[in-house]
């Protein structure tokens, strides 16, 4: 039984209001055929160019960064930045795939996890998911459980092209709700050898709802692809939070809008920086749910890290309790959902390291 109805259902309730707004942005429309999109000019990629981008993290002096360009099995181009040690071996390396969190880019918090576990070592592939950041994908942000997870196992297929990768030793790394999609993708991709989920948080626990609500939501939904389709438009989610975080939300909501909506994360790009998911971007997930098979990720090892203040640990507790052995649970102490992004002194890269030597 997926999580609902119970603890995840409350701290889905909880959580919404940090995981689910965005600023509005500039948009326009334009026509291809009869239809027309919500579009946000996403940056496009001249190959063999250098150019200047914003990370919210500083490089490694001893990590190497270079862009990457890459289709999945639906055709749609994925934008990824690899990085290795600069004194890499010619020998093959252990190498892990990052993605997330949900509505971030590769610039943010996946960027910062694949520098770091380049100066440990390995080759590293951070990416923009699909109709997000750089990545391809018309309209954009949209998601859908589906398309996120073979987001990863292309990924996989990506690094494993690398002259320098094992392909034997490949791991995965999921933050937020790409942890789901990681757990997701492991349970069907049998190259993917350990994996760790960090501030996991399912999306399609959206669903699980009391019957009420879902209907009430359902219905608001069905009602705005009406709309969407009689103005051949995709129309964007509203912003909750235009103004500031008010005081009467909780403090976990702060948590992460203080890391999106910040100097410290802030990014152009991500959708929970400084725009929306569209409005009817739930109703996938409503329908689909992921992680049906996490009991097939055994015997391959998993890792789920949570901070103990994070409204979504539920989540992780959740895969916890239904993945089978061999699996860890480890609680890092005040940290909340958001903590476990950025902040270097509470991220466990000790224990990460220590997890993918021992099994890739």
């Amino acid at each position: 039984m997926q999580p609902g109805r119970g603890s995840v259902y409350r701290s889905y309730a909880g959580c919404r209001a940090a995981l689910v707004f965005a600023y509005p942005c500039s948009k326009r429309s334009y026509t291809a055929g009869r239809l027309r999109y919500h579009d946000v000019s996403f940056p496009q990629y001249n190959y063999g160019t250098e150019r200047s981008r914003k990370f919210t993290f500083k490089l490694n002096e001893n990590v190497k960064r270079t862009e990457l360009r890459f289709k999945n099995c639906f055709g749609i181009e994925l934008a990824a930045d690899l990085y290795f040690p600069k004194n890499i071996e010619k020998k093959k390396s252990s190498a892990l795939v990052i993605g997330g969190p949900f509505g971030a880019v590769k610039e943010q918090a996946s960027g910062f996890y694949a520098n770091e576990m380049a100066a440990l070592g390995f080759v590293t592939l951070a990416f923009d998911g699909s109709y997000t950041g750089e990545s391809g994908g018309i309209p954009r942000h949209v998601a859908s459980p589906d398309i996120s997870t073979e987001d990863f196992m292309a990924a996989v297929d990506e690094l494993g092209l690398q002259p320098n990768v094992d392909r034997e030793r490949i791991g995965m790394i999921g933050l937020c709700g790409w942890g789901g999609f990681a757990l997701n993708a492991a349970s069907i991709d049998k190259r993917v050898k350990a994996v760790i989920t960090v501030s996991m948080y399912n999306i399609s626990a959206m669903g699980d709802v009391p019957t009420a609500e879902r209907t009430t939501t359902l219905n608001a939904l069905a009602n705005q692809r009406w709309i969407d389709a009689e103005n051949r438009t995709n129309t964007p989610g509203a912003d909750r939070f235009p103004n500031g975080y008010p005081e009467n939300e909780p403090d976990e909501g702060k948590n992460v809008y203080n890391y999106y909506r910040t100097e410290r994360g802030f990014h152009e790009n991500s959708i929970l920086s400084n725009s929306t998911w569209n409005a009817t971007m739930p109703l996938s997930f409503m329908a689909t749910k992921i992680m049906q098979y996490i009991d097939e990720i055994s015997p391959r090892p998993i890792l789920l890290i949570a901070g103990d203040k994070a409204l979504t640990k539920p989540h992780t507790d959740w895969a916890y309790e239904h993945a089978k052995e061999p699996k860890e649970l480890y609680v890092v102490k005040d940290a909340g959902h958001a903590t476990l992004y950025d902040q270097k002194d509470k991220i466990p890269f000790q224990k990460i390291n220590d997890f993918f030597n021992q099994h890739l």
